[in-house]
């Protein structure tokens, strides 16, 4: 028996241990991106880097997820449908080596057979076709399309992205936008959110939560960017924690370093109107929207008294988005100005 399976016999003891190499191609879009996907598995985001910057930017020690900022080596991002790939085209590929082998056994066998006897022997083995390894499907482009400012590496995202694949650089500018985007989808897209909600009820109750929440987004995105702009200034003292959440606190210290205060970019109407959105947001974050007394002396609202609860309308949000964009585009002035040589 082990004579008529000899080949066979070698080849999967040639197996056992050993690795089956199979060459994997790696498709690119119409766009030349290609994909990956990141390996934590509390994470598993997917996301395109250009084929040639893959190649030319992106180093094997080091790649960073664009939401999560994991970093691993180079050979860990490959995506599930590619991995499901590869270990099917692995198997098909044992398969051809077995199937190859029963089939020179089989010939050898045949072979060996004498030719005038009473008595013959033929084995025949069905051969299948060899398998052709097909590429793993590649996913549609994706529509944000990012350049890394330090680096130059390409990438695609859906969504948000806060760190560089090549490099992992962290891109205060682009969180901004990226954040002040979402918050206006959010606002535009309030109807149809809350339109498949069962009653009245949730529906209203949904829309409140959406618009307080878009409010405070605002505050946040804007605290981080100012923090970010602040410490490029190669001289700037130590910030203590959320001080740009205020804004009579951050204009002193904004204009102890780059010599002009949030007046320079904000007329007081506006300055005021933001200040009160800003005391809006911290009544909503630490005190469940209930006015205190605090508010009012910060703020002068003459719309309240002690005990009530904040009413904030969608409009408002609008205009501490408008009113915190206009202040923003400033500060950014500010600092492009003092790195000006």
């Amino acid at each position: 028996m082990g004579d008529m399976f000899e080949d066979l016999l070698k080849t999967i003891s040639g197996l056992d241990g050993s690795k089956v190499e199979v060459p994997i191609s790696v498709e690119s879009d119409e766009q030349g991106y290609i994909d990956r996907e990141c390996p934590a598995e509390a994470c598993t985001f997917t996301f395109k880097v250009h084929g040639e910057d893959w190649r030319e930017i992106v180093r094997d020690e080091a790649v960073w997820c664009p939401f999560c900022g994991e970093e691993r080596d180079a050979s860990a991002w490959w995506t599930t449908e590619q991995i499901e790939s590869g270990q099917q085209a692995a198997l098909a590929k044992v398969g051809d080596l077995l199937n190859g082998a029963t089939r020179r056994d089989a010939a050898s066998f045949n072979r060996r057979q004498p030719k005038r006897s009473f008595l013959s022997m033929t084995m025949r083995v069905d051969a299948r076709p060899q398998t052709v390894t097909l590429p793993a499907a590649v996913s549609a482009p994706m529509e944000l399309k990012i350049t890394c400012e330090t680096c130059q590496c390409r990438f695609a995202v859906i969504g948000s992205a806060y760190f560089c694949p090549a490099c992992g650089q962290n891109s205060a500018d682009r969180v901004f936008q990226q954040s002040l985007r979402t918050i206006v989808a959010t606002l535009d897209n309030l109807d149809a959110i809350v339109a498949g909600l069962p009653d009245r009820d949730a529906a209203h109750n949904t829309r409140r939560l959406l618009v307080e929440d878009s409010l405070q987004r605002i505050v946040t995105a804007f605290q981080r960017y100012a923090e970010a702009l602040f410490a490029r200034h190669a001289s700037s003292p130590k910030a203590r924690r959320n001080v740009f959440q205020n804004l009579t606190e951050g204009s002193a210290l904004w204009e102890q370093v780059y010599g002009v205060g949030y007046s320079a970019h904000l007329d007081t109407s506006g300055l005021d109107t933001l200040k009160r959105y800003f005391q809006q947001r911290h009544l909503l974050a630490h005190c469940d929207g209930i006015v205190d007394a605090d508010y009012l002396a910060k703020t002068g609202d003459p719309v309240y008294r002690p005990g009530q609860r904040l009413v904030v309308r969608e409009a408002a949000v609008r205009e501490c988005l408008t009113l915190v964009t206009e202040l923003a585009a400033g500060l950014v002035r500010d600092a492009a100005s003092e790195a000006t040589p």
